[in-house]
């Protein structure tokens, strides 16, 4: 039997790098998955991927900083598939640099997404699991979450928003069986860290299927077992 035969899985930001990997890992692995992405285009072509491997996925086009359109999100998943066990908050962007040169409207958007987003899709899923008695939120940070260096400063400002996110929520939890995870990655060859200030070649970044594998580590654990953090560093990092 399949990991994750017979669960309902979300993965926000799933049109490429970690979100793409894990939509398709969970995929693999039996659960039904829900991709949502800006990039609707790009989140069809994993759905067609998972689904001509004899998967089941379906894809929504959601603005995750809007509380609207998350609650919409939230109801059509259960709508279709009568459940939700699983939510991978990975949507997220890089923004801004030194934070002398970085402007308001910088600040707003990354704080938007990567903070305010994940807040609402926690606070919305919570609903659901509470209900259910049960499920697992795992919430995509970064060692910029637990760390901080010059020109990540609004970047990291988000992720150790998202840490203190996952720890209070983890605590509210636990009366309903409700597991809440972080995960928190170094350089992977992802866009994001494409477009983030430091030089990593990128033949030394972490493979997105590394990170997948975590959240699937994650999901497949015992009901009396929970993992609140797990730091991914690279191999040749100094930090």
């Amino acid at each position: 039997m399949k990991r994750l035969e017979g669960k309902v899985a979300i993965v926000t930001g799933s049109s490429s790098g970690i979100g793409k990997a894990i939509a398709l890992r969970f995929g693999e692995e039996g659960a039904k998955v829900v991709l949502t992405g800006r990039r609707f285009h790009l989140c069809e072509q994993v759905v067609a991927h998972i689904q001509g491997t004899g998967g089941e996925a379906h894809a929504i086009q959601v603005d995750i900083s809007d509380e609207h359109q998350v609650n919409a999100l939230i109801q059509q998943t259960v709508t279709r598939y009568g459940q939700l066990n699983i939510l991978v908050n990975n949507a997220g962007i890089f923004g801004g640099g030194r934070l002398v040169d970085t402007d308001t409207q910088t600040f707003d958007e990354v704080m938007s997404t990567n903070l305010r987003g994940t807040f609402l899709c926690c606070r919305a899923v919570f609903q659901q699991m509470k209900q259910q008695k049960g499920g697992l939120i795992i919430n995509m940070s970064s060692v910029a979450g637990v760390q901080a260096w010059a020109g990540t400063g609004i970047y990291s400002a988000s992720k150790h928003g998202v840490m203190a996110l996952t720890k209070s929520l983890a605590d509210e939890g636990r009366a309903f069986n409700i597991k809440v995870s972080a995960i928190c990655p170094a350089g992977v060859a992802d866009e994001l860290v494409d477009a983030a200030p430091e030089d990593i070649l990128r033949s030394e970044k972490i493979d997105p299927f590394d990170i997948a594998e975590t959240a699937l580590y994650l999901a497949g654990l015992g009901p009396h077992a929970v993992v609140h953090q797990i730091i991914i560093d690279r191999l040749a990092a100094d930090w």
